[in-house]
């Protein structure tokens, strides 16, 4: 029980810290670190006695290995090899040889320039990711560059981890040491992988089976942590178990579920075993050294920049996209303190340095978003090349569309936008499509599809691609962040034209109206509406009555579809007065009293009827507001049941 305070506080400031640093921006492994300074040795020392916290925190990074094992795809890497294995390597090794190098000159030996050298080659995956992911850059090329570098990184981590603890060792002791080691692993691992795989895949279809989720997760558990153990027992690492575990699972159908189940634990953990990487960490010493301490941050950003950028060049990207993959992987990552913790167990390197590279990597950790944010800015400033790749990526897209008016611009080419193009085309509606996967636009237009490669969250993209000539313009991709970028260059740009954007569900819905969407299609909403009226009809429910329900959940729902203007074939399709709202349309002729009055002081909204639209000089259709003045001339489209229209149209030709 005398623990039991201890653990509730660390909780409650593991919770508070990462809420903080979410609530910022960065990294929630920076939060775990800062509690661990704190609670510390060299801070509050609170985890005095409580020597199992360090034991259970090595889970957190079995479990990080087990999940990169579940990342670990042959079709992945031998589509992205030249990358991986090129790029990736040759990163990975000359950081490894140039740390080497510097810290043999330091009068240190060999084994811990490999260490340190492995530490600092490291970038952040999960920093990375999420951020190309939210600037839809992952298939840009320097995306693509960064995402290669990144899977090799991880990859290089396993051969690390077995090499650190033998580092100790002297040169004679560490080649016998490895070579058991090796001879243990094949005799080990040879029959695990021959069989493995088709052993996994029975046991947990016989799993499933069971249909219930306790048992799958305690199965994913046992495999896991039994695999890390047997590695274990043979002398090699937990790390090394779990992430064979991960790949033999990642080649079964269950890979998606196990996932998913598994990312409490690794989360858990894993945030665990930062805090006690944080609790590494002397401040009085790393202040006391405050000067070598930035000295290492500057050289670890400014060589890891200029090695990456070569390198990329070498591989033969243009100057930004080389620029840009240096300034995203320049910083430091967190398996460098997974290797920083090996280092420190084992005694590879003398405490001073763990000490100042753990507060260089803490540091750049934290100005990583900052270097990203800043990325392009960079390298429009110092590429001298990247205007003149910009200008023809764009002369490009306008060659493409000077001679479309009235088309749609399609944001989005994946599945969704292909879909809508083909749809568009079949009704003879010209249109441009925007995509930043250039394997999929390079195949689309070379089997004679309007595709062209461009950001459409830029501003000038869309202006080549025609926006002041567009009829419509739809958002096709779901991502809330991209959307409203989009939306609000076309507010500036464009303010009058009509934007569709396609939504998961409904919960961002008010959000993207407000920012300036005519209509938002939530993906969930549709999907449930199809099912249910296929239902519905299948239960016996007469069709006409299917139809007509779905229809109202749709006009209640989309503006553009509320309502309809009525004629003499609507009374012979026994379409009663009173039954729906329906549109008219007023015109304002000279002397009508609307003429010179906005719409908030004529008040009509106010009446049970809604103006959806209104026509100038028929050519432009405004958005209404309350501020809007009408002219003369003016075609005003309202919405409402046939009293309430006759009531607002009175109200706006006689007052």
């Amino acid at each position: 029980m005398e623990t039991l305070p201890i653990i509730l506080m660390l909780l409650g400031a593991s919770v508070l810290s990462v809420i903080i640093f979410r609530h910022l921006n960065l990294p929630p492994i920076l939060g775990y670190l800062l509690v661990g300074t704190l609670i510390g040795p060299h801070a509050f020392n609170l985890l005095e006695g409580l020597a199992g916290a360090h034991y259970l925190a090595e889970f957190g990074v079995v479990f990080l290995m087990f999940s990169i094992g579940l990342e670990f795809s042959l079709s992945k890497l031998m589509a992205m090899k030249r990358i991986v294995f090129g790029l990736g390597f040759m990163q990975v090794a000359v950081t490894l040889a140039a740390v080497t190098g510097v810290v043999s000159l330091l009068g240190l030996s060999w084994q811990a320039g490999v260490a340190i050298g492995g530490v600092l080659a490291m970038s952040s995956t999960a920093v990375l990711t999420k951020l190309l992911s939210e600037r839809i850059e992952l298939d840009a090329p320097h995306g693509r560059e960064v995402m290669g570098v990144l899977l090799f990184q991880d990859l290089a981590v396993v051969p690390l981890l077995i090499l650190i603890p033998s580092f100790s060792q002297s040169p004679e002791q560490m080649a016998v040491t490895m070579g058991i080691a090796l001879l243990k692993a094949i005799a080990l691992l040879a029959p695990v992988f021959l069989l493995g795989k088709r052993l996994l895949s029975k046991w947990f279809f016989i799993v499933a089976h069971g249909k219930s989720a306790e048992l799958f997760v305690l199965n994913v558990l046992f495999v896991t942590l039994g695999l890390a153990w047997l590695t274990e027992a043979v002398g090699l690492s937990l790390a090394l178990g779990a992430f064979v575990a991960g790949m033999l699972i990642s080649e079964t159908e269950f890979r998606h579920q196990v996932e998913e189940d598994i990312k409490p634990f690794r989360d858990v953990l894993l945030g665990l075993f930062f805090v006690t990487v944080g609790m590494m960490l002397d401040l009085s010493l790393v202040f006391s050294n405050f000067w070598l301490v930035l000295a290492v941050l500057v050289a670890l950003l400014v060589v890891k920049f200029a090695l990456i950028y070569g390198l990329s060049r070498l591989f033969g990207s243009f100057s930004g996209a080389a620029m840009r993959s240096g300034l995203w992987l320049c910083a430091g990552g967190e398996f460098g303190f997974v290797l920083l913790s090996e280092i420190r167990q084992y005694g590879v390197a003398p405490s001073l340095m763990v000490q100042v590279i753990l507060a260089a990597l803490v540091i750049s950790m934290l100005i990583a978003p900052i270097i990203v944010l800043y990325s392009d800015r960079l390298v429009l400033r110092f590429a001298a090349n990247e205007w003149l790749m910009r200008s023809l990526q764009l002369t490009s897209i306008a060659a493409r569309t000077l001679s479309t008016e009235k088309h749609a611009v399609i944001c989005g080419f994946g599945r969704s936008g292909q879909y809508l193009a083909r749809f568009m085309a079949h009704e003879g509606v010209s249109y441009v499509a925007l995509d930043l996967d250039p394997d999929r636009v390079r195949e689309a237009a070379a089997a004679g599809e309007n595709v062209v490669y461009g950001d459409a969250t830029r501003r000038e993209t869309l202006v080549v691609a025609g926006i002041n000539r567009a009829s419509v313009l739809i958002v096709s991709f779901i991502d809330m962040r991209a959307a409203e970028r989009v939306l609000r260059q076309v507010r500036e740009l464009r303010p009058g034209l009509p934007v569709v954007v396609r939504a998961y569900d409904e919960k961002d819905f008010d959000r993207l109206q407000r920012a300036g969407a005519a209509e938002v299609v939530p993906e969930a909403l549709e999907a449930a509406m199809m099912l249910a009226s296929h239902a519905l009809i299948h239960a016996g429910v007469p069709i006409n009555r299917v139809i007509k329900h779905f229809r109202r959940t749709r006009m209640a729902r989309y503006r553009t579809l509320r309502g309809f203007f009525h004629g003499e074939s609507d009374h012979e399709e026994n379409v009663h007065e009173g039954d729906e709202p329906r549109l008219r349309s007023v015109s304002l002729g000279d002397g009508a009293y609307a003429i010179g009055k906005t719409l908030g002081e004529l008040a009509v909204g106010d009446k049970g009827v809604e103006v959806t639209a209104i026509r100038r000089r028929n050519i432009k259709t405004l958005e209404p507001s309350a501020e809007i003045r009408f002219e003369a001339n003016d075609v005003v489209v309202l919405l409402g049941v046939p009293g309430a229209l006759v009531s607002a149209e009175g109200r706006l030709l006689k007052g």
